[in-house]
């Protein structure tokens, strides 16, 4: 018997397990498919370095670097490119304004001289710097853009962005949940561009590097190292069919046998924790299920030369007949991603269009890829990689059904959870959500009774 069992082998469980090393407890770890790292896919093939899902993490949360420092992973940033991103809207391509705080203007002079907003759109978002504070608890994204910024900010450069981050529909997430630091501006500094320059001004004089990072090997050299860390603890393709509560322990059904745990960490997706929990939580598997997910799927395009393409990407803006959400220039974002003289393009969908099938997928994104080009190029190489769970979408209202969903695992001592649908959807967040979850379940081990 163990004392925990993490169940799931993405980074959130990757992390609980190693925090329970780091312990000293006694602790497996359940993956269902045959590869650890979740949602974290990297493949190289023919001199090119595929991340088929996020390919980076972010510099101002510490929780991924710190892991990688432990592992002694030297991070890399992107590759210097002016500008760093375009915009697509009403036809044309414009660089993504510089400055941007997430996804909301920090910078007054670049604000200005965009052409993705109109004379009155400027003149409406600098509205902001009079308006009040708002008074309402939590706020839909284009609510609270919209009020603050007005509707063009919202369309053009919002939408965007936030929709590249969570997919789905970015209208209505929670700003207390999806944004809690443009949410605590207003709070604090009253005026939301006000409180993004001192914000931007606070963490560069923090950081170098650039925002974002990854790894000379993608991000699964940190799920690498993560995995010959834990070693024998692991049990690959070991799905939990069947979790049951028994005398202040958990008995876990599995294909091999049956284990027992004296507590369990489930890092799964929310649709799995959902159907573990049916039978003997309901009120938790009502709430895992209201948890809205949106579909995803990347494609990764090589091409036998270098195509004309700007910066490191390409967001679309809604109406603009496109089913890609967005294009990233991998070989001008990351260093020693395609060989010399080729071009990798990572195209990213949610929602419906991601239902598609590989084929369907790899045609619709060449398909956009080529309209935006106005050229008819051809991929010597086609990688694509389908998220049926996709990313979950905090609506408004999510850190309340979060907070219901502990007060029901209460009734289930030694239980806890960890996942991207909780408190991020960041690699930072997935990993301090295992981590989190780990220290919860040490510290009923400290309490429980012997049985």
């Amino acid at each position: 018997m163990a004392q925990v069992a993490v169940v799931g082998g993405g980074w959130a469980g990757l992390s609980a397990a190693l925090a329970l090393k780091e312990a000293g407890a006694d602790f497996l770890l359940l993956e269902a498919t045959f590869r650890l790292g979740g949602k974290v896919r990297t493949l190289r093939q023919g001199g090119f370095l595929v991340e088929g899902g996020p390919d980076a993490s972010v510099r101002y949360k510490k929780e991924v670097l710190e892991l990688a420092q432990a592992f002694g992973l030297e991070p890399i940033g992107t590759l210097p490119q002016k500008p760093s991103a375009l915009i697509l809207r009403r036809g044309k391509a414009h660089p993504l304004p510089e400055g941007l705080l997430q996804v909301v203007p920090g910078d007054l002079r670049a604000l200005a001289k965009t052409p993705l907003l109109s004379f009155p759109g400027k003149l409406r978002a600098l509205l902001d710097l009079l308006l009040p504070r708002g008074s309402k608890e939590d706020e839909a994204l284009r609510e609270f853009v919209e009020r603050r910024l007005g509707p063009e900010v919202f369309a053009a450069l919002v939408a965007p962005l936030a929709g590249g981050i969570y997919g789905g529909e970015p209208d209505v997430l929670s700003m207390r949940a999806a944004f809690p630091q443009l949410w605590g501006l207003e709070r604090t500094h009253r005026s939301l561009l006000l409180g993004a320059m001192r914000e931007r001004r606070k963490r560069g004089s923090r950081e170098g590097g650039g925002l974002f990072f990854s790894f000379p090997e993608g991000l699964s050299a940190l799920t690498q190292r993560m995995a010959e860390a834990l070693g024998e603890r692991v049990l690959l393709a070991t799905p939990l069919l069947f979790l049951e509560p028994q005398r202040g322990r958990y008995r876990l059904h599995t294909p091999k046998g049956t284990l027992e745990a004296e507590a369990v960490v489930l890092a799964t997706p929310a649709p799995q924790a959902a159907g573990l929990l049916r039978p003997f939580l309901p009120e938790a598997t009502a709430l895992l299920n209201g948890i809205p997910h949106a579909p995803a799927a990347t494609v990764s395009l090589a091409f036998p030369e270098e195509l004309p393409l700007e910066g490191h990407g390409l967001l679309v803006a809604a109406g603009e007949g496109y089913r890609v959400r967005g294009f990233t220039w991998t070989h001008r974002k990351w260093p020693h991603r395609a060989p010399e003289g080729f071009s990798l393009v990572r195209a990213y969908l949610s929602g419906e269009a991601a239902r598609l099938s590989e084929a369907a997928l790899a045609r619709l994104a060449l398909e956009d890829l080529r309209r935006f080009l106005g050229q008819e190029v051809r991929p010597s190489h086609t990688y694509v990689f389908r998220f049926p769970e996709g990313m979950p979408s905090y609506r408004v209202g999510h850190l309340e059904r979060v907070e219901r969903l502990e007060m029901a695992l209460l009734k289930a001592p030694g239980l806890f959870l960890a996942g991207n649908y909780l408190t991020g959807v960041g690699l930072p967040e997935v990993v301090g959500s295992g981590r989190s979850a780990a220290e919860r379940a040490l510290a009923y081990l400290a309490l429980a009774p012997t049985p």
